[in-house]
């Protein structure tokens, strides 16, 4: 799938280019599934305006976009003893995923469990990381019933952070429109905000960890109920076409200057090892990949459109 510019999913095509080739420590994957994430649609449209610093002033510079695949090793680059073709794998690209095959560092990769499928391990680079990076820096004390609230429960990176959360033995309040209420509890929320009727940061609840991944409160109001010891994650946020989430990831920091240690910037980074973790628990059954709906890689537009324009439900893969 190739975008020559910045737009709608519209810009979208299916085309035939370059197989890439990989250079010394470097994996050719081919492609069986790859995730949709928020980042494809920063990508899409190249905003907030400020990443097209980094994307690409008047276009794309690299026109594939698709950061979380799965697929088997084609072909080891140079340098490269540990992968060999066959190899069932998972990992997070610097885009150029949603294609038949990408070049990836080797060091990224992390090995496919028999018992996870193609699909469900395109779902854990980017959002299954990034809910595990979240729940590490949360002291979760079974003990004593260490409160987390989920804002933003019922997306991508939401799902794998109410079971995480509830698997490391804390108790779950999950932030959610009321049509995903129901699969929330499933996955293991004790309790469910209806964001459209109740505003949690007015409630007299105090929790151990709130995880914002939606925004739609201030930063103050979401300090305002954690406990003494509580602890704020911020991993996301909306905000306008040209600096989008910066100004509130600014607020967060200065907030986290006041309270060290008590207020973070959680940036999904990369890791194997992570993947690994994750793969393990979907293999024997502990994590749920909570998978909407699954498409071939021609309606990668269909399934852009369907991102942004419904409330999320989980993830959506496309097949190659």
């Amino acid at each position: 799938m190739v975008q020559d510019r910045y737009g709608d999913a519209g810009v979208l095509r299916l085309a035939e280019v370059e197989r890439p080739m990989p250079g010394a420590g470097e994996v050719l994957v081919r492609v069986h599934a790859a995730a949709l994430n928020h980042g494809d649609r920063v990508d899409l449209h190249g905003e907030p305006r400020i990443a097209r610093l980094q994307l690409g002033v008047r276009r794309p510079k690299v026109a594939i976009p698709g950061r979380a695949v799965a697929g088997t090793v084609e072909l080891a680059g140079p340098g490269v003893p540990d992968w060999a073709p066959g190899d069932a794998v998972l990992c997070e690209t610097s885009k150029r995923g949603f294609a038949e095959f990408v070049a990836v560092p080797a060091a990224r990769l992390a090995a496919k469990p028999a018992g996870v499928t193609f699909e469900q391990a395109a779902t854990l680079p980017v959002s299954g990381t990034t809910a595990l990076q979240a729940l590490s820096t949360v002291d979760v004390d079974e003990n004593r019933r260490c409160k987390v609230l989920v804002n933003g429960a019922s997306g991508g990176v939401g799902t794998f952070a109410v079971q995480l959360a509830r698997l490391a033995g804390a108790t779950v309040t999950a932030v959610c429109s009321p049509r995903n209420a129901d699969r929330a509890r499933a996955l293991g929320a004790t309790e469910v905000i209806d964001y459209t009727r109740d505003d949690f940061t007015r409630g007299a609840e105090r929790y151990d960890a709130v995880i914002d991944l939606a925004g739609g409160y201030t930063v103050a109001g979401m300090l305002g109920v954690l406990t003494e010891r509580g602890v704020f994650i911020g991993c996301n946020g909306t905000g306008g076409p040209v600096l989008g989430p910066l100004p509130r990831l600014a607020t967060i920091l200065t907030w986290s200057v006041w309270r060290r240690g008590k207020v973070k910037v959680l940036l999904n980074r990369p890791d194997p090892a992570d993947l690994t973790t994750l793969a393990a628990m979907v293999a024997d059954g502990r994590l749920r990949p909570e998978i909407e709906r699954v498409l071939p890689l021609a309606e990668t537009a269909a399934a852009l459109r369907a991102m942004e324009t419904e409330h999320a439900r989980g993830k959506i893969v496309l097949t190659v």
